[in-house]
């Protein structure tokens, strides 16, 4: 045996003794390998360094059955789930710190993040309290995309000489014209973070005081990522303000409240006249499950950078909308499991989730990556100006985890897309990108167009995404069934109509609200 072995062996062996003298029933050696994924087993047998990875606790909190309106369901989701993960994890951050081994805890999954290796993974998992520990790789959040268009490149789009083709194809436009600008919805973004001081996004800026011209950024931004001066140059040495390393933030969240007419051009985004804040999730396009789930908890219940999420969280400044381009692909070793359960806390909030479908296609159940795939998400594909789908968009049924549910549940403009990034330093209003990730912008400014003009609807999920997906254009498709038949596979429901949409709040009002129950 080796010496490293040797000694990893006999401090096993110390650990088991020192658990058992407590009265805590050590599991065997068997029993605690299979706490530790084999994949994460594979990297912590194969690593140099320390491996970040989570610690899933067995003791999850079943979602509260919640009652009033969305604020109600935040604050008392968020004190319970606080308050289960404090208790549930004393014992657990006793030890970390005991052991001297940093850690960040969570709790809409109740875990605990940790860099370490093999000796300590085993060491938690002989822990009593501990289900599952779990990789938390470095992932290609931001879908691939086609690369940055110009303008010469694009063929002829329609719509207005200035405003973008996403706009008038989903008749957004014709919903302004009904008082539908998102007035009174935040909205959210996370992302690769933002470009806040952009022309066409800083007067939208929640933390953004046009009165005095000054910015708040504390409960309005978060860096998952926090700031390394070798790795983050684009970005200033605080990570309290707002930045974007890579653009596709910039240009996603734009599209859902962008507004460049203080720049002598039009309105980019659906809802013009929603507030937005934002979280970066990604660091140069790259992500964790850890860095996904810490701006999910930021949404649920903002807190300053730095803060602690568990005690520090604000309810009350959560958005209404969140709009999600971004994948997190099994291939690559997210936790499937972990992140259905924060979508699922996240609509229990009467929060609006909406995430890229995925640029995997055109293969049948290439939605296979959370959180597109999830039921608790609306997911979007993506169709060019002709009202095609495109062919990079991925495709249902979702085989992944066995469900064969309908996915994605709609589509929307995601082919040669305009909107807003800074380009050379220098803010542009004239960068067009392709994939699902500009289409689930579209839809989540289209919730924000319709919760503005129907503010009864804030917070009901189910009755919202009945009438999103309702008040689509049929489209009639055989791929991936053989049947022609709406909805389907390829398009879900059909296109987004954001007029349809905002028209039907009164039929649902008068109609089918009554008959809606929300827990």
């Amino acid at each position: 045996m080796a010496r490293t072995e040797w000694s990893k062996g006999l401090l096993a062996v110390a650990l088991a003794a020192a658990l058992a003298a407590q009265g805590w029933t050590v599991p065997s050696a068997l029993a605690q390998q299979s706490r530790i994924s084999q994949p994460l087993q594979h990297e912590l047998e194969g690593a140099a360094t320390p491996v970040s990875f989570l610690v899933i606790l067995s003791d999850q909190l079943a979602l509260p059955a919640g009652s009033g309106d969305s604020l109600a369901r935040r604050q008392a989701l968020y004190r319970a789930l606080t308050a289960h993960a404090r208790r549930s994890q004393a014992g657990l951050h006793a030890w970390l710190e005991q052991q001297g081994v940093p850690y960040r805890a969570h709790y809409l999954v109740n875990m605990v993040e940790v860099e370490g290796d093999l000796v300590l993974a085993n060491a938690l998992a002989a822990r009593p309290e501990v289900a599952r520990l779990a990789r938390n790789p470095a992932v290609r959040g931001a879908a691939r995309q086609p690369r940055w268009l110009q303008r010469s490149e694009l063929a002829p789009q329609s719509g207005t000489a200035t405003l973008p083709w996403g706009l008038t194809a989903t008749r957004a436009d014709a919903a302004w014209e009904l008082g539908a600008r998102g007035q009174g919805i935040v909205v959210a973004g996370q992302d690769t973070g933002v470009a806040w001081e952009h022309p066409a996004l800083q007067l939208g800026y929640r933390g953004w005081n046009t009165a005095t011209l000054t910015a708040t950024h504390a409960y309005n931004w978060l860096d998952a990522w926090g700031r390394d001066p070798l790795r983050d140059a684009e970005c200033p040495s605080d990570p309290q303000i707002p930045c974007d390393d890579n653009g596709h933030g910039t240009h996603t969240l734009a599209t859902v409240a962008g507004d460049a007419t203080s720049m002598g051009d039009t309105v980019l985004g659906m809802a013009p006249a929603a507030s937005w804040i934002a979280c970066r999730n990604m660091r140069d396009g790259v992500g964790t499950p850890a860095s996904y789930t810490t701006c999910f908890e930021f949404f649920l219940a903002p807190y300053p950078q730095g803060g602690d999420p568990l005690v520090e969280g604000r309810p009350e400044l959560a958005p209404h909308v969140i709009n999600n381009s971004w994948g997190c692909p099994p291939s690559e070793g997210c936790d499937l499991d972990s992140l259905r359960q924060v979508v699922e806390t996240m609509r229990a909030a009467g929060i609006f989730v909406v995430a890229s479908a995925g640029n995997a296609g055109p293969g049948c159940s290439s939605i296979d990556t959370p959180i597109g795939m999830h039921d608790a998400v609306i997911s979007v594909g993506a169709y060019d100006s002709d009202g095609r789908i495109a062919g990079f968009s991925s495709r249902g049924p979702v085989t992944a985890d066995g469900s064969g549910r309908l996915k994605p549940d709609l589509s929307a403009p995601g082919v040669g897309v305009r909107s807003a990034a800074m380009q050379n330093s220098q803010p542009s209003v004239d960068v067009y990108l392709s994939g699902t990730s500009m289409a689930a912008p579209h839809v989540a400014g289209a919730v924000a167009l319709l919760w503005s003009l129907a503010p009864q609807l804030i917070g009901q999920v189910e009755a919202t995404e009945l009438l999103l997906l309702s008040s689509a254009e049929p489209v009639v498709e055989a791929g991936c069934t053989g049947v022609a038949q709406s909805p389907n596979p390829v398009y879900g429901h059909g296109r987004l109509d954001a007029l349809r949409l905002v028209q039907s709040a009164g039929a649902m009002e008068r109609v089918w609200l009554p008959l809606v129950v929300i827990p």
